[in-house]
C-alpha cells in the first residue's frame, strides 16, 4: 500500500496502545475525539488484558471494577476491538516482539478497512521500526505528534475539547488544574506550545 505524504495524514483508524490508554488525560480526550467522528479507535484482546491488569494496578482498584470500565468502553466502541489478531503477526521481523501485537491488530484493521488510513498510537515509538511499518501501509505516532497535527489542521474543533479537558479529568476534592499543567504532566509539549501561542 503506497502511504500519502506524513506531512499530510490524519489517521482514520487509530490503534490505541496500552501505554496511551491507560493515561485517564489521553483515554478521555482520544475517546471523546472518536465519539464525535475524528476517527475510529482500535484495539484488540491483548490490549484490553493489558489495560486491565495495568489498570488495577496502578489504581488499586477492584478487578471487577476495572473490567466493567473495560466493559463500558466496548460498549461505546462496540467496532473497536479486532478480536484474535495472532495470524496477523506472521512475518514480522523487526519491531519489538512483545509489540507485534499492537501491529497485528493494526493489520487486521487494515483488511477490514482496506482503503482506510490506519495508523498506531503509542509512547513506546522505538519499539516499532518505522520502515516496517511503512511496508505495511501502517503509520506511528505517539500522542503528542497526533495532537499536534490535529491541532494544526482542526485548531477551532479541538480547542473546544481541550477547553473543557481540565474539569472532565480533575479528580474529586482536587483543584482544577490549568490546561497548560495537563498538557504538561501528560508530556503534550509540542500542542501546549501550540495552544500557548493563541492565547
Amino acid at each position: 500500500m503506497e502511504q500519502k505524504p506524513d506531512r499530510l495524514v490524519l489517521p482514520e483508524i487509530v490503534v490505541i496502545d496500552t501505554c496511551v490508554l491507560i493515561s485517564s488525560v489521553l483515554r478521555v480526550l482520544l475517546l471523546r475525539l472518536a465519539s464525535t467522528g475524528w476517527f475510529e479507535p482500535v484495539w484488540s484482546p491483548v490490549i484490553g488484558d493489558e489495560w486491565r491488569r495495568t489498570a488495577a494496578r496502578l489504581w488499586q482498584t477492584s478487578e471487577a471494577d476495572i473490567a466493567q470500565q473495560w466493559s463500558a468502553l466496548q460498549r461505546q466502541f462496540p467496532q473497536a476491538d479486532m478480536g484474535d489478531v495472532s495470524h496477523y503477526k506472521e512475518g514480522l521481523q523487526r519491531s519489538d516482539p512483545k509489540d507485534w501485537h499492537v501491529i497485528a491488530a493494526a493489520r487486521a484493521a487494515l483488511n477490514q478497512y482496506p482503503d482506510a488510513t490506519v495508523a498506531i498510537l503509542t509512547r513506546n515509538i522505538k519499539d516499532f521500526h518505522r520502515a516496517e511499518l511503512r511496508g505495511l501501509g501502517i503509520y506511528l505516532f505517539d500522542p503528542d505528534q497526533l495532537m499536534s497535527r490535529l491541532w494544526l489542521q482542526k485548531a477551532e474543533h479541538l480547542s473546544h475539547h481541550l477547553a473543557a479537558l481540565p474539569d472532565v479529568v480533575c479528580m474529586p476534592g482536587c483543584d482544577v488544574e490549568s490546561l497548560e499543567a495537563v498538557l504538561k504532566r501528560e508530556r503534550l509539549f509540542r500542542l501546549n506550545r501550540l495552544t500557548q501561542a493563541v492565547t
